[in-house]
């Protein structure tokens, strides 16, 4: 029998293994609430119970057929693991290239040179995203679902996209520890440090999810550990806040309906929506 490749997902905050042959087609998943396991092919019953006995922790499994799908369901099962974006987490391009710097020239030898720590500024981006991812994932059982490090043609990455009753926004995570900022049409400004495109930024990726996704995202922008905040008015088109306002974004409604935003979110999360953008 051929090996099953076991892939655990999070979704409306239930935490399953997707069992799936080596061409990505899923036979089987594991609810480990319950204990059950929702078997497509049943020829595969025997192979899917042997690769969850070790993640089952003895646990009597209980084998069922799946309830009838959804589109969106049917999307998603049919998405081989490689082109899955759920999986991603804050800043996942960051983790690597953290690692990259690391590896790089001293610190100190950057301070020689007058240049500043990369090292240190990709820390503060990922952890800002982190922050920000934490508290979106969190949202999840308010009907919102939830999409990080977006990756886009020419390396770029929306931070996170969100999905639910409010509509669909992208949010991009900006680290301002401590620090007082004015918004305005394109930039926003600390009241130390040089000034940041953040502003344009945030519009050009919505922007771009607006043709990937073929539906209205509007941007948001934020200001993560900023102390401060003034919002121009020439910047109203992008939402901007600070991450102690990110409850009032989740609070959103109105917009969507149960059955779109899975329509949607099953869209945004296949790699291949973003190829053209």
């Amino acid at each position: 029998m051929t090996a099953l490749r076991i892939t655990p997902r999070t979704r409306y905050g239930e935490h399953s293994l997707y069992v799936s042959l080596p061409d990505g087609r899923t036979v089987a998943w594991y609810d480990r609430e319950s204990g059950r396991v929702s078997l497509l092919y049943d020829e595969y019953r025997e192979a899917v119970l042997e690769a969850l006995a070790p993640h089952s922790a003895g646990a009597r499994l209980t084998v069922t057929e799946p309830a009838v799908p959804t589109a969106a369901d049917l999307a998603r099962l049919s998405l081989h693991p490689d082109d899955d974006l759920a999986p991603n987490r804050p800043g996942e391009a960051l983790y690597e290239e953290a690692g990259r710097e690391r590896q790089a020239a001293g610190r100190l030898a950057r301070r020689v040179l007058g240049r500043p720590d990369p090292v240190r500024r990709a820390q503060e981006e990922l952890g800002a995203q982190q922050r920000v991812g934490d508290e979106l994932d969190a949202a999840e059982g308010a009907g919102w679902r939830v999409l990080h490090s977006v990756p886009l043609p020419g390396g770029t990455r929306i931070h996170h996209l969100l999905v639910g009753p409010g509509g669909v926004l992208t949010v991009r995570s900006e680290p301002m520890r401590g620090l007082r900022v004015r918004a305005e049409e394109d930039m926003v400004f600390p009241h130390r440090g040089d000034p940041r495109p953040c502003v344009r930024l945030a519009r050009q990726e919505a922007e771009r999810a607006r043709h990937a996704l073929a539906v209205d995202v509007r941007p948001v922008l934020v200001l993560v550990g900023a102390t401060g905040l003034e919002a121009g008015a020439a910047a109203h088109d992008v939402r901007v806040l600070t991450d102690a306002g990110l409850p009032l974004l989740i609070a959103l409604g109105g917009l969507l309906k149960p059955a779109d935003v899975e329509t949607v979110h099953a869209r945004a999360r296949n790699r291949h929506s973003w190829l053209r953008v």
